[in-house]
């Protein structure tokens, strides 16, 4: 099968690391990054470049190829930011199925997990049984998801996070690289659990939860 083209919104470190995916994977031929940063414009990260502002590269794409997209964006202190830019996206006409759903060769998926569309799954991430990923899930290195865990729409689930089973993680939240989640627990929508913490509860909404036990934090 030959490859299919590729356009990377973002171009930061979550950008980098999936046009590195990218870059070992036999289905992928990167055309570059986009990004609304005018410094970044022209300029070349990893070896690829940056073409230029989201709205702009997009509709050049579609004008010249069937090329894929993939939302590249999100980080602790705006996590929101993937959810805006599809967000822009869809105004534009951009259908659900332009975008890529990229998975790691060293990813284990098994074969009754679901993967929506825009998925990253990058390097030694393990989806055991029965696990359902929304649409735009960003799933960092070294991550397990047990079995029965569904992951809603535009979350991150930063390196090394553990879930038990059957856990729920709200839309838009963020899980913390190494975090450890209790089975059964639900985290709420646009909640944020910190880096390292052990989840023992539920998370309400849009709440910030850290330590060991985590506890609450403050509001999102």
């Amino acid at each position: 099968m030959p490859a299919r083209d590729l356009l990377i919104v973002g171009s930061g470190g979550f950008a980098r690391e999936t046009a590195q995916l990218a870059a070992v994977h036999p289905g992928w031929r990167l055309l570059g990054f986009c990004d609304d940063a005018p410094s970044t414009h022209g300029t070349v990260v990893d070896g690829v470049r940056v073409l230029g502002p989201v709205e702009d590269s997009v509709q050049d794409t579609a004008r010249r190829t069937d090329a894929q997209l993939v939302v590249c964006v999100g980080k602790p202190g705006d996590y929101g930011s993937r959810a805006r830019i599809v967000a822009r996206l869809d105004r534009l006409g951009v259908r659900a199925d332009r975008y890529a759903t990229l998975v790691h060769p060293t990813a284990s998926v098994g074969p009754s997990c679901t993967l929506g569309p825009g998925c990253v799954l990058l390097a030694q991430t393990v989806l055991t049984a029965s696990v359902r990923l929304g649409a735009h899930v960003a799933v960092m290195p070294h991550v397990t998801l047990t079995h029965d865990d569904v992951v809603e729409d535009f979350v991150t689930v930063a390196s090394g996070v553990r879930l038990g089973g059957g856990v729920r993680v709200g839309t838009g939240a963020y899980i913390g690289a190494g975090a450890l989640v209790r089975e059964g627990l639900r985290i709420g929508p646009g909640s944020l659990v910190g880096m390292g913490s052990l989840v023992l509860t539920d998370v309400p909404a849009e709440q910030v939860w850290v330590g060991s036990p985590a506890r609450f934090l403050r509001t999102t």
